[in-house]
């Protein structure tokens, strides 16, 4: 069998948009999380490749039974675990685009247009976020990567280390601080760029999980008498736990008076800078050596899509650019080549659907959207609050809201809690995740759907409040 020719395909390509958009109309029918064991889908598919081709319907009906009822859906406005990942219907559809150009972003000359669009769309978003022409930037796939890339260009910066080119079997005890609440992405990015979990120093926080400046200028001076290299700092602006954000601005004077590399995660929050008036709450990120904001979060890119933003481009290309003969082009003014900035060689044509949402939510529009899901989770917040026999654990400055239930006399409140949690996963009407906040198990919902309303919101709380009853009953 060859390929499918232009009007099989068109045929298939109307079949399988059908399909999305069905399932985009009955999400809501399904449960958030499905009530399958682990391997029981496996069980339901061939253990051998077919050896003749099968006919699409054939495809789309096993597609239909056994993967579309069966993943977590991640689409759904019940979906309140984590943080948002939700892929609206421009980026779908930018998506699709990019899967038919299938252009490989490596080279400005193999991917000309690609390239410029990538180029644009990373200045409307450091425009769109009110950050300063400095700024340029790039699309990776995840945060992970983003701060990975970022720390390796960091560890380049440090005066006569030279680990690009000679590696970290020296003597250099290099050092990374990050708060206790930062995530672990970035112990992975310090163990990948050879400086270790060992070389990680978690900085003390204050009582709304914010990072101390006061106990981060101590760890610097304790680590310079010690014989250690600090080099990096890491900002978090909207920890995965509570969404805490670090003061950046102090931060940022540490860091220019000890010459040492900021770096900002606002993978999750940072997208509120979209917003005019809530950029205070980032003030001083704008002096940031990297950033790295995820699109694929909360401004509803399909997943992968993160967005890294660098101060000097000559950090990132100097870390990692290595050009072999076969890649080399002749140098022109202007031309981006992005495999120079990073460890990847070939990279999706991620910036398509993202310039797609741009243009077709625009800017006001996502920050109305934006302005909704702060109103829902302050209203959440505000029943919590309300409710004695409920807590905040965190203040709420985006939204994700910190809670647990805590009857009074209660003896093991981290147990009821856990048990509420299981109890509304179970129902397959929510899905929800815990963290840990000053010891204390605590439920976590966070809101980002630009299909959820405040219904949906109200939903969640009586969910709650229903498996809270349930519980305690059974304590008593």
């Amino acid at each position: 069998m060859a390929d499918l020719d232009p009007d099989a395909f068109r045929k298939a390509a109307h079949r399988v948009a059908d399909l999305v958009a069905d399932y985009l109309e009955r999400l809501e029918s399904y449960d958030v999380v499905p009530k399958i064991a682990p391997g029981d889908v496996a069980a339901k598919l061939p253990g051998r490749p077919p050896e003749n081709p099968e006919p699409l319907e054939d495809v789309l009906e096993d597609y239909l039974r056994w993967i579309e009822p069966n993943v977590t859906h991640w689409q759904h406005p019940m979906f309140m675990a984590y943080f948002p990942s939700v892929a609206s219907g421009p980026g779908i559809l930018g998506e699709w685009l990019a899967a038919g150009l299938n252009s490989n972003v490596m080279l400005w000359r193999n991917a000309p247009a690609s390239t410029e669009l990538e180029q644009v769309t990373v200045a409307w978003l450091r425009e769109l976020f009110g950050l300063p022409a400095v700024f340029d930037g790039m699309f990776t796939d995840t945060a992970s990567m983003s701060s990975l890339l970022s720390i390796v260009a960091a560890r380049h910066a440090v005066p006569g280390l030279h680990a690009r080119d000679e590696g970290m079997a020296g003597p250099a005890r290099l050092r990374l601080y990050a708060s206790t609440e930062a995530h672990s992405s970035i112990e992975k990015g310090a163990i990948v760029a050879g400086v270790g979990k060992a070389g990680v120093r978690r900085v003390d926080v204050d009582a709304e999980y914010r990072m101390r400046p006061d106990a981060l200028a101590a760890a610097i001076r304790e680590d310079r008498a010690a014989g250690f290299t600090p080099f990096c700092v890491v900002a978090t602006l909207g920890t995965t736990s509570s969404t805490s954000v670090d003061p950046a601005r102090a931060i940022a004077e540490i860091c220019a008076r000890e010459k040492l590399w900021m770096h900002v995660d606002a993978a999750y929050g940072g997208v509120m800078a979209a917003m005019p008036e809530h950029r205070p709450l980032f003030d001083g990120w704008e002096r940031a050596d990297s950033i790295v904001v995820n699109p694929h979060k909360w401004l509803w890119t399909p997943f992968d899509a993160s967005l890294l933003l660098f101060r000097d481009p000559a950090h990132f290309r100097d870390a990692f650019s290595l050009v072999p003969e076969y890649l080399s082009t002749p140098e022109a003014p202007g031309v981006r080549n992005y495999n120079e900035y990073g460890v990847q060689l070939g990279r999706r044509f991620r910036a398509l659907k993202v310039w797609m949402i741009l243009r077709m939510f625009g800017t006001e529009g996502i920050a109305a959207i934006l302005r909704e899901h702060l109103r829902y989770a302050n209203l959440l917040a505000s029943w919590v609050a309300a409710d004695p026999d409920w807590e905040l654990l965190a203040p709420v400055p985006m939204a994700t809201v910190c809670l647990r239930c805590r009857p009074e006399g209660h003896p093991d409140p981290d147990a009821l809690n856990r048990r509420i949690l299981d109890a509304v996963n179970a129902s397959g009407r929510a899905y929800l995740s815990h963290t840990r906040l000053a010891g204390k198990l605590t439920i976590r919902v966070s809101i980002g759907n630009p299909r959820q309303t405040e219904a949906h919101v109200a939903r969640i709380w009586e969910l709650l409040r229903s498996a809270a009853a349930t519980q305690t009953r059974i304590d008593a």
